[in-house]
């Protein structure tokens, strides 16, 4: 089966779309989001009855998710589908109620990023039971899932430990903010960073040993780097900043805060301007938020990693198709590229987003 990146063409099609996710694509902050093609209701539209319907299904709300449903959009014309795209509000619970009222529907499919994959599995098998299930973003290995469609985070996590590197040469305290760990993905990302700083060996991604999530006070001989703790929010963005604030104020030779989800860079970002540390305290992370983008720009950040979040949408909808017709994976796993943004880059990359941005206004 043909599994491929898009091409040049849909590449383009997919930035115009991205940007541009039409309001009614939009939910309110506290409540569920849900979307589907041609601007409609989902709920009401009506559809032949030969045409698969498939669900995106996200681990929240987040500007992240409006890139991933860009994708999601282009694949729904381009392999005549229809789609719902369903971003759970709080967690667990709306993740699995949304997934429970899909099957309700007859949906043909579902592309789930887990938010607690451990915990999560007997009911992921539930759904695999009644529909094609595969996941994305972030991965639940022990389910029963088809495949899963994603970045490499340990590569990737690996990539922004070279990140932090660059920018403290001279090594030093080096803190890391997630919103879970009960996300593999973020555990992923998480160990690539400090394998990355204490130089240690690559691990396969299937295979990879975890230091615990208490640990503290990482160093490793031979390394200049120090990975003192980690800080989770729970997807809350005021517990985000305060986490970054209160270690700047226990650590006074922190050097580098490293955010391993969309938000958290620019939470660092806010909480070292108050502070006024900018020329003290770097910031690396992940994904591509306007703030972390311009802080990269002001040279308060070093980079940051993209994941393309279009490409998991696209990719997401064609594999379910895919597999709708008949056709099986070829692997349990198909990887997806990430991009290093940093200062050589940013701008270039930043003048794209915000053309695509315009673009995408005027459908």
């Amino acid at each position: 089966m043909t599994t491929g990146s898009l091409s040049t063409s849909n590449r383009s099609a997919i930035a115009v779309f991205a940007w541009g996710v039409p309001n009614w694509c939009k939910a309110q902050p506290q409540a569920p989001r849900t979307s589907g093609c041609g601007g409609e209701n989902p709920s009401s539209v009506e559809k032949p009855s030969d045409t698969p319907t498939f669900a995106y299904v996200t681990n929240g709300i987040d500007p992240f998710w409006d890139l991933c449903a860009a994708g999601v959009r282009i694949a729904e014309k381009e392999f005549g589908v229809q789609c719902e795209v369903l971003m759970p509000p709080k967690g667990v619970v709306d993740q699995k109620r949304m997934m429970e009222a899909m099957l309700a529907k007859g949906v043909d499919g579902v592309a789930v990023s887990p938010i607690d994959a451990e915990n999560q599995t007997p009911f992921l098998n539930e759904v695999g039971q009644n529909t094609i299930l595969i996941t994305q973003d972030a991965d639940a290995p022990k389910s029963d899932r088809l495949v899963y469609i994603g970045t490499n985070n340990y590569k990737a996590g690996r990539a922004l430990g070279g990140l932090v590197k660059k920018a403290i040469p001279e090594g030093g305290e080096v803190m890391i903010f997630v919103g879970r760990l009960e996300q593999l993905n973020a555990r992923q990302r998480r160990q690539g960073v400090i394998d990355e700083l204490l130089n240690r060996p690559m691990q396969k991604l299937d295979q990879v040993k975890f230091d615990p999530v208490d640990a503290s006070d990482l160093k490793a001989e031979g390394s200049k780097y120090i990975v003192l703790d980690t800080r989770t929010d729970n997807f809350d963005k005021a517990k985000a900043k305060s986490n970054a604030e209160d270690s700047m104020t226990k650590y006074k030779n922190l050097k580098c805060m490293v955010g391993l989800f969309a938000y958290n860079p620019p939470a660092c970002i806010d909480a070292i301007r108050e502070a006024n540390k900018q020329n003290q305290i770097k910031v690396c992370g992940f994904d591509e938020q306007d703030a972390t983008l311009q802080a990269i720009l002001d040279g308060n950040a070093h980079g940051t990693i993209s994941q393309q979040p279009w490409e998991y949408g696209y990719e997401s909808i064609k594999m379910l198709k895919s597999i709708h017709e008949g056709k099986q994976p070829d692997a349990q796993y198909f990887e997806l590229p990430f991009l290093v943004v940093d200062r050589s880059n940013v701008e270039e990359f930043w003048a794209k987003k915000k053309e695509m941005a315009a673009l995408g206004k005027q459908q």
